[in-house]
């Protein structure tokens, strides 16, 4: 037997690995894809939803971003975008421009929200101060005996205090502009009261529709209802009211009974006083013109005065 036939035979075994197509890259290259198309789609959602003026300025900045960064403005962060507000609304108007809205539109919105939340202030201490002059009234002997005369009311105007003749106890001499004893006390209390709110007064004389009996001497119930609010105002004055705060005194004659089913009731003959609202005393002071929302100090934006 030859050499050869005494030598081992070697075999050596090549251990194969799997298929490449066996593994899971495949699935993070999935996830990727799903995680771009929920951006996309997003993105989308937020470009829809965004205003106009918005698209402009994102557009701006990436044009100019150092530009849009130095200046400001829509798209460089301002109150104006939907996206910051977050909440249970992304559309809303407070404090954001809706899609399709101005910054006009805003303000006007803005300004009109202030002017009813200023009115509905002003409102509530007018009627903090008929409370007080009504517990000026219980309280005082002189003028709680008036009490029937003394007529309080909120009317579109402001407050106003109405003190009426009753017909054992009229509040000036007959045909005449002077006041009665009882009548000055009521006003001269009355006036310190009238300090506490910065609002401006009217004052307002009333007669009956009985004509003045000097009527063709060229003095009738006009004349005698404009010196019978001004009598007024001077004793209010001297009871202690700003005389600055007096902003109109007037006399109407029979022309705004009080009893219009009745021309002669005595309650027609009546002084009125009425703390006037920002509105009406902007009228006022404007000869009755509109007054734009944007003139108006103190959020107390004007409207026309209204009729009583």
């Amino acid at each position: 037997m030859s050499d050869d036939s005494q030598q081992p035979i070697i075999v050596k075994k090549v251990k194969k690995g799997g298929a490449a197509g066996h593994g899971g890259a495949w699935k993070i290259a999935y996830a990727d894809f799903v995680t771009a198309m929920m951006a996309f789609f997003l993105l989308m959602w937020l470009l829809s939803s965004t205003a106009e003026g918005d698209l402009k300025g994102i557009a701006d900045h990436f044009k100019t971003p150092l530009l849009v960064a130095m200046l400001g403005g829509s798209g460089a962060g301002d109150a104006t975008s939907i996206i910051p507000g977050g909440g249970e609304d992304l559309t809303r108007s407070h404090g954001q421009v809706k899609r399709g809205e101005t910054e006009v539109d805003k303000k006007k919105l803005d300004l009109k929200a202030l002017r009813e939340e200023f009115e509905r202030q002003e409102k509530q201490r007018l009627m903090t101060l008929k409370a007080d002059i009504e517990a000026l009234i219980d309280a005082s002997p002189t003028l709680k005996q008036f009490k029937n005369q003394l007529l309080i009311d909120i009317t579109t105007e402001g407050l106003r205090i109405q003190i009426v003749d009753e017909q054992n106890r009229p509040m000036f001499d007959s045909a005449s502009s002077e006041l009665k004893p009882y009548t000055k006390q009521i006003l001269r209390e009355i006036g310190p009261l009238l300090n506490k709110m910065e609002n401006r007064i009217s004052l307002s004389g009333h007669t009956d529709a009985m004509p003045y009996a000097g009527g063709d001497k060229g003095f009738g119930n006009w004349e005698l209802s404009t010196n019978r609010a001004n009598s007024s105002r001077r004793e209010l004055i001297l009871g202690g009211l700003d005389d600055a705060k007096i902003l109109r005194v007037n006399g109407f004659a029979s022309t705004v009974l009080y009893d219009a089913a009745q021309p002669l009731n005595p309650i027609n003959r009546r002084i009125s006083i009425v703390v006037l609202n920002k509105r009406t005393e902007e009228a006022i002071l404007n000869d009755g013109r509109e007054v734009p929302i944007e003139a108006v100090t103190d959020g107390a934006p004007a409207l026309p005065a209204e009729t009583q």
